[in-house]
Formats: structure tokens, sequence, C-alpha cells
């Protein structure tokens, strides 16, 4: 049965969206300066990290390549029908959510924030939640699918009774993450995990280096 392409598909909408994601410059995280509106956004990393190896090093060769985490930061009227909000009455929704993971990594032991850049894409409300679901499924990205946290806030007092995310079980740091549960696996088991993906996903760029 033949099949037609519909550019007005959610997946092909979401496509279109990563895309353009893709064609925003990459700046220096540790430079982040503040901006209006909701949107996705993508972090990579190119340091010495032996987790990351191969995405470091096609990072290092061509800078804002190879994504270690997408994500996103929606508007807080998004879900109540207003789909065409400026970035003035959404905020700095989007700077805010990617300054704290900018924090987080600044406090782990074993991450330079010198070492991340991003891109950044302001998107209209309606659209953020799919395009990082169709972001996510066309990079995969390590912190992402294998070593979750980064995005996890301090539970609060009296709530520590959970177990630490993998993030910060390889990238201990974080005050309060250090007052969770330990995880029964060790930083070595899930370091494998993220090259044992990173080998499963490679990028076009790594056959080249």
């Amino acid at each position: 049965m033949a099949t037609f392409f519909d550019p007005l598909s959610y997946e092909n909408l979401g496509a279109s969206i990563a895309r353009a994601l893709e064609d925003q410059p990459v700046r220096a995280l540790g430079e982040l300066k503040k901006f209006d509106g909701a949107g996705i956004y993508a972090l990579y990393y190119s340091g010495d990290h032996p987790a990351y190896h191969p995405l470091a090093l096609v990072n290092q060769k061509l800078p804002g390549s190879w994504a270690i985490y997408v994500g996103k930061a929606e508007a807080e009227n998004a879900r109540k029908g207003n789909p065409v909000q400026l970035e003035g009455e959404v905020g700095p929704k989007l700077y805010n959510r990617m300054r704290k993971h900018a924090q987080s990594i600044a406090a782990s032991t074993n991450l330079d924030i010198g070492d991340f850049h991003y891109r950044a894409l302001t998107v209209v409300p309606t659209w953020v939640p799919l395009a990082e679901i169709v972001a996510i499924r066309l990079n995969h990205p390590v912190w992402n699918v294998i070593v979750d946290g980064l995005g996890n806030h301090d539970p609060g007092k009296g709530r520590y009774m959970g177990v630490c995310p993998r993030w910060d079980t390889l990238h201990p740091g974080r005050t309060w993450a250090s007052r969770l549960q330990p995880r029964i696996e060790s930083k070595e088991q899930i370091q494998q995990d993220a090259l044992a993906h990173l080998r499963n996903y490679p990028h076009e760029l790594l056959s080249t280096l």
C-alpha cells in the first residue's frame, strides 16, 4: 500500500523543529546569557571524562556535532490553550532551565563547565514537548537514555530515601544527591553502559577520526 508524505504530521513537524535546533549557533554553556522564551536545547561535551570519549572526540573536531543531552522548558500556560504566547510573556523559561544545568555541571567533581557548549531554540509553546521527543529520538543522547538524572531536583527534607540518580553517581558534587541512597551499580558500570550506548549509536564523523 502506498504511503504519502504529510509535512504537517506531528512527526514531521517535530523533525523540522529538531533540525531548526541544529541550525542554531553553538555557544559556550559557561557564558550563558539571559533570554526569554520556552523551547528546546542541546548540550555538547568535549572534555576528557572516559565515559564519553568517542562523543568528546567528535565535538572537539566539530563543536556542536554530537549532543550529550537534549531538554526542554515549557511555558506555564502551554497547557491552557494559549499556543501563541510571546517570548516576553513566557519569561526566561529556557534560560532558567539551562542555567540550572550549568550549575549542576559546575558542582560536579569530575566535569568542567568549560567543556560544554549548547544550542538553544525558542519555540511556540504548543510545539515544545513534541520537539523534545523527536530530538531525543533522533539523537539518542547518552544523558537522556543512559546516564539520566541531570534534570532532577532536591527532593527536600525528609525525602532522601530515594536512590541517587545515575548522573549523580557518575558525576558526584550536588549536595542534595549525596543524601540519597547509593545505587547498586558502580560508577564503573555506568561508565561502561555509557560507552556501550555511544558505540551502539555512533556519530557519522567518528569513522573519520
